[in-house]
């Protein structure tokens, strides 16, 4: 579980609303017809965007925010380092037992194909394609919500004007003009609310993801074509030393 994203969504939430308590009541800020606009319209204009079947998909990536496994690309070195050894001093069919053993699916599969015996260019290849079609999946994630973001506010100003012509039209009735510019005010906090505390932090946080998950699995793809190559295992690690920051290169040697 991600706990900053949760400390910060309630964080955000939480001082807003104690912001809203000390001035007056909550139920001020609280208005249906206002909710309805921007939220049903943000909902909407998105399910006209995307195809729902692409919108439901995104949705679900939406978990990776809040519960994600942290990726440590520099602690698989010293993996690929022990990796190596056992392929040159027992050959790479040795490497089955170390397949059998992994629990990531892509380094299994990666490895599972050095096993094979496929060639080097067609390894790179496969597990490439595999990763830029992951990371696509990914990509429409974020975009779906920073197109969210988008929309709230606009969502929000739609309402405004609602609000103003619903003024307007009651300026003869002074009963109605509060309700009216009611809605002309709450719909504006609630799109800047729904974008800016949710919709594009949430994809700011997912394009975060991806990345970091992008280079670990580049990580791992250098270091299982350095294997099959045979290279010595410092080697081995000087290659994959690369992929990191100067501070967090630890040799095993």
């Amino acid at each position: 579980m991600d706990l900053a994203t949760l400390l910060g969504i309630a964080s955000a939430f939480g001082l807003i609303f104690f912001a809203i308590l000390s001035g007056g009541g909550l139920m001020a800020f609280w208005d249906i017809p206002s909710l309805m606009i921007v939220a049903g319209g943000t909902l909407g204009t998105g399910l006209v965007n995307y195809p729902l079947k692409e919108m439901i998909g995104s949705l679900a990536v939406v978990r990776h925010a809040f519960f994600f496994k942290s990726t440590t690309p520099h602690a698989w070195i010293p993996k690929f380092v022990q990796f190596s050894t056992v392929a040159r001093r027992d050959g790479i069919l040795a490497l089955q037992g170390v397949a059998d053993e992994i629990t990531d699916s892509f380094l299994a599969k990666g490895f599972q194909l050095v096993i094979d015996g496929m060639e080097p260019k067609a390894i790179e290849d496969i597990l490439e394609t595999e990763l830029e079609f992951s990371q696509n999946r990914h990509r429409l994630g974020a975009e779906l919500f920073q197109t969210l973001g988008t929309f709230a506010p606009a969502m929000g100003l739609i309402g405004t004007l609602v609000g103003l012509v619903q003024m307007l039209q009651a300026l003869d009735d002074p009963s109605r003009i509060g309700p009216a510019m009611a809605v002309a005010l709450i719909t504006t906090f609630y799109g800047a609310i729904f974008a800016n505390v949710f919709f594009l932090p949430i994809a700011g946080k997912l394009r975060t993801r991806s990345s970091e998950e992008q280079l670990e699995k580049e990580l791992m793809i250098e270091g299982i074509l350095s294997i099959t190559a045979g290279d010595n295992p410092r080697i081995v690690e000087q290659k994959l030393h690369a992929f990191l920051s100067p501070r967090l290169r630890q040799s095993s040697f």
